[in-house]
């Protein structure tokens, strides 16, 4: 399954004031959420509860914050890219400041695991990476994340 089609335009966005490491899952929830506020809270325990269980920064200022939730059928993906960087408590030690959010239905396990990986080697990509943190706007971040023509 293709990163792509776990995203939705209007789950891309800028993120000014990320705030902390909680703050940004939280808007990762509401942004996977679809503005279901019983879904949000669900979603951002879920993402808070496998944080706890160690960072999801890969490095290179990218984290890929995920967890199981009930509320949906299929998996599904939010992107934030960060104005100020926040410390995800990477390995690397570089805060983060490329974020792919992922909630995923409890019955997806090798699909979940497939979709890490995937989303791994796509962000050890430092041409991607660098072209993510080079859109002069949500439009563009847009272009580069779902458009597999354009994306390296």
């Amino acid at each position: 399954m293709p990163f792509q089609s776990l995203l939705a335009a209007d789950r891309i966005v800028l993120l000014v004031e990320p705030g902390d490491r909680d703050a940004v899952l939280d808007a990762a929830a509401r942004l996977l959420a679809d503005s279901a506020p019983a879904n949000t809270q669900a979603i951002a325990e879920g993402l808070r509860k496998r944080e706890r269980l160690g960072s999801t920064a890969i490095g290179h200022g990218i984290a890929i914050p995920h967890g199981r939730t009930p509320a949906f059928d299929t998996a599904r993906g939010a992107f934030l890219r960060l104005r100020e960087p926040v410390d995800f408590g990477a390995s690397d030690g570089e805060p983060v400041d490329l974020v792919f959010a992922m909630a995923v239905p409890e019955h997806f396990t090798q699909q979940h695991l497939q979709l890490l990986a995937e989303l791994a080697e796509q962000f050890a990509d430092a041409g991607f990476r660098d072209a993510l943190r080079a859109a002069p706007d949500v439009g563009t971040l847009r272009t580069l994340l779902l458009d597999t023509a354009v994306a390296p």
